[in-house]
């Protein structure tokens, strides 16, 4: 294993040539986040601190992602008609998010998380989803302009499951390269993938999704392999600091490394690491040096404490991967 300097930036589009078009199937709900001297006990009642809103939701992190990576990228999704609602709406206006595909719903409120971190960095969180619940197979009918104008499609399952796959099943057929960030995980191993391109969960994630127990020893060959089976052509796994691996439809196998960097907060870097990912692919660049960006990206976002304003733009992701040794 040797050191080796990345140079990247010469790959980047000219300004002459279109934007990159990545499409969001997404969820967002709004973090309520409280630091505490340490995590109650059942019944127990603690003072704390510090307590801030924060952007949550899987969805929300990848759109804003890939907007500041200077991809076009449109969300289709469902908020409630709520301040939460509106707060969300601001935020994609003001990193120049496509809306038309949002959905406004009075039935459910949009969707919150309660956290409570400790301060040895441990935390708790309870989620209510909200009206991410009602994201249905309907409302991928209703945005399928804007799926049809990206070059990639994006969906998590933050949104029921049955509603991601059928946005995977409409972007495969209308010709875009569908990605599938299976996290939270769920058990895939009776559901039909083949119309997802990449499927992109963690080591746990790729476990509970092949029926494992989350920390079983079986090697990621396998279990890749066995998610190819449910239909996925290829399968990343990210590996935190030791990078990720990709097990491409074609028998080959692709290893990237990490970047090195002095980490503060791992919160959202797989939001990152897919958002970046896509905008790669979208770009039109070979699978590996879409992980390589990704990597880089994602890498530079845990040198910052929470999700969204930990999210760097592309200009300062170029000037890392320009300057960054890793080891190759």
């Amino acid at each position: 294993m040797s050191d080796a300097t990345i140079y990247f930036a010469a790959e980047r589009e000219s300004d002459d040539e279109p934007r990159a078009t990545v499409c969001v199937l997404g969820s967002y709900a709004e973090a309520l986040v409280m630091t505490v001297e340490r995590i109650p006990q059942p019944g127990e009642t603690l003072m704390g601190h510090s307590y801030r809103q924060e952007y949550g939701g899987k969805g929300s992190d990848m759109a804003v992602q890939a907007a500041r990576l200077g991809a076009d990228v449109s969300y289709v999704g469902v908020v409630g008609d709520d301040a939460f609602g509106q707060r969300f709406r601001s935020l994609m206006d003001a990193e120049g998010v496509n809306t038309s595909g949002l959905r406004v719903t009075e039935e459910h409120s949009t969707g919150v998380g309660l956290i409570l971190k400790d301060e040895q960095a441990r935390n708790v969180i309870a989620v209510d989803m909200g009206a991410n619940k009602l994201f249905s197979p309907e409302d991928i009918d209703n945005a399928y302009g804007v799926i049809a104008h990206s070059n990639v499609v994006l969906a998590q399952l933050e949104i029921p499951l049955p509603t991601a796959l059928y946005g995977m099943k409409v972007a495969h057929q209308a010709g875009k390269v569908t990605v599938l960030n299976p996290a939270p995980a769920q058990n895939l191993t009776e559901v039909d993938l083949s119309d997802v391109d990449f499927i992109t969960p963690n080591e746990t994630e790729a476990r509970v999704c092949v029926g494992l127990e989350p920390d079983s020893d079986l090697d990621n060959a396998a279990i890749a392999h066995m998610l190819q089976e449910r239909g996925a052509r290829n399968v990343i796994i990210t590996l935190g600091e030791h990078g990720s691996v990709c097990f491409l439809e074609k028998g080959e196998t692709l290893t990237l490394p990490a970047f090195p960097i002095t980490e503060v907060d791992s919160n959202g870097a797989g939001d990152s690491f897919n958002a970046a990912f896509c905008v790669g692919l979208a770009e039109g660049r070979s699978v590996d040096r879409a992980m390589l960006f990704a990597a880089a990206t994602s890498s530079l976002c845990c040198t910052q404490w929470e999700t969204v304003p930990s999210y760097h733009d592309r200009n300062a992701v170029e000037e890392f991967m320009a300057n960054a040794t890793v080891q190759a």
